[in-house]
């Protein structure tokens, strides 16, 4: 009885599929007295079933390495510090990028560009894991990814497919489940042009079955040996395993049931198809995916490494947010690029640029992000933000507010105090104004 009347005080709120969070506690209230109370937890619970069904889901773009924002989305003009690079126009009135990025001028109506974010932490494994989690590491609490969170927030449960999986290795250490537990980590994949690898029972699924039951009783004798931990992770893990590989959508994993069309469209390469499997995955319900380009560390040689860089990067990031557009999924999709820091704007004797978190960019597409757009700005040599500066915590709550998470839930953790999702920081108002 409790529970349904929470739900008619969501659907009382609701307005075109948000919630307003003053009527939401509003609703929740007067169902609770009405019926004779409800606990905060049970609240929270019915707050996360109601906010997946609308199919909310995220891509990040990370590139790994620190992408130079002066060859990418921040290019110089008229300053020596922009060496080689020139900047072209997009469909954008006023807004330009770098060159080699002509595809995606073309969609800059759907894309919002931060210029002015700023970190201070200019270690790639440090800030990697930061642009990640929104933390710093530490020794004491495992601090759970971005991915992680939405997966435990507003992840599908009806879908059959691992709720996060990233595409390609990072290399650095950049957070998973954290204390979230090993069931949010993500699902790794080492390049998106091939289904996963023994993903497919190798025996009929009744003796498949039976193998689990004995497997369970074998578990049991250890856990009451005092491995009972270990024993429920692993069994978490080894039930999201069958239900996977036992799904008919396992089938979205296969490109080659893509049109060669669609395919050429993506272009050729990893990246280009770890993009298109991130919208087929999306499309099957995932609510979380990261596709990996590396190769931005760019110490020596930088104009040429990011030339190279962006060939990979242009049409499969252009074709990607054109096609969530094309097939209506666009505003339920937050599309994210980003790296874990810029580069300096002065250009070493090696012809490259050396790691510079004081300024760089993140892009952003979808998920209710308004595009054709350029948020914050530095002086002419690139080298301070002086308009709109944006830290991590504010990017988090950002992403956050897009796919209607709950930055300030207070996860309960195994050192024994609550700790929020994101500590501090505001939404990025323009972004969504």
């Amino acid at each position: 009885m409790q529970r349904q009347l929470v739900h008619h005080a969501l659907a009382n709120v609701c307005r075109d599929g948000r919630i307003a969070r003053r009527d939401f506690i509003k609703g929740i209230s007067a169902a609770a007295v009405a019926a004779g109370g409800l606990t905060w937890g049970d609240t929270l619970s019915l707050q996360a079933a109601e906010l997946r069904k609308r199919g909310m889901a995220c891509i990040v773009l990370w590139m790994g390495g620190g992408p130079s924002q002066f060859e990418t989305f921040s290019p110089l003009e008229r300053h020596e510090n922009a060496g080689e690079t020139k900047a072209i126009a997009t469909t954008t009135p006023g807004v330009r990028i770098a060159e080699h990025y002509p595809e995606v001028a073309k969609i800059s109506g759907d894309l919002a560009i931060i210029r002015s974010m700023t970190s201070k932490e200019g270690n790639h494994n440090r800030a990697s894991f930061l642009l990640h989690s929104g933390y710093l590491p530490t020794p004491t609490v495992k601090y759970p990814s971005l991915g992680s969170i939405a997966a435990h927030q507003i992840a599908d449960k009806a879908c059959e497919l691992p709720s996060y999986v990233r595409i390609g290795k990072t290399g650095v250490a950049d957070g998973g489940g954290g204390f979230l537990g090993v069931e949010y980590d993500p699902f790794v994949l080492n390049r998106g042009d091939k289904p996963p690898e023994n993903a497919a029972p190798t025996t009929a699924v009744e003796r498949f079955r039976r193998r689990q039951a004995l497997l369970s009783r074998m578990e049991a004798g250890y856990a009451e040996s005092g491995g009972g931990s270990e024993v429920v992770d692993h069994q978490k893990l080894y039930e999201s395993a069958t239900r996977m590989i036992l799904s008919q959508q396992m089938a979205a994993f296969d490109l080659e049931k893509e049109s060669p069309a669609v395919r050429a469209a993506y272009g050729e390469g990893p990246f280009a198809s770890g993009c298109l499997l991130a919208r087929r995955l999306v499309e099957q319900g995932v609510t979380f995916v990261e596709v990996t380009l590396g190769g931005w560390d760019t110490h020596a040689d930088n104009f040429e490494k990011t030339k190279q860089q962006s060939q990979q990067l242009d049409r499969p990031m252009a074709q990607l947010i054109a096609d969530l557009k094309q097939r209506g999924m666009l505003d339920r999709t937050l599309v994210v690029w980003m790296g874990e820091f810029g580069r300096t704007p002065k250009i070493n004797p090696r012809g490259g640029r050396d790691h510079y978190p004081q300024a760089f960019n993140v892009a952003l597409a979808g998920g209710g992000v308004r595009g054709g757009r350029v948020i914050g700005r530095v002086t002419r040599d690139g080298a301070k933000v002086e308009e709109r500066p944006v830290v991590v915590q504010d990017l988090f709550r950002s992403i956050c507010h897009s796919l209607k998470i709950n930055p300030d839930h207070e996860q309960m953790t195994p050192i024994g105090r609550p700790i929020k999702f994101v500590d501090g920081g505001k939404v990025v108002q323009e972004l969504f104004g």
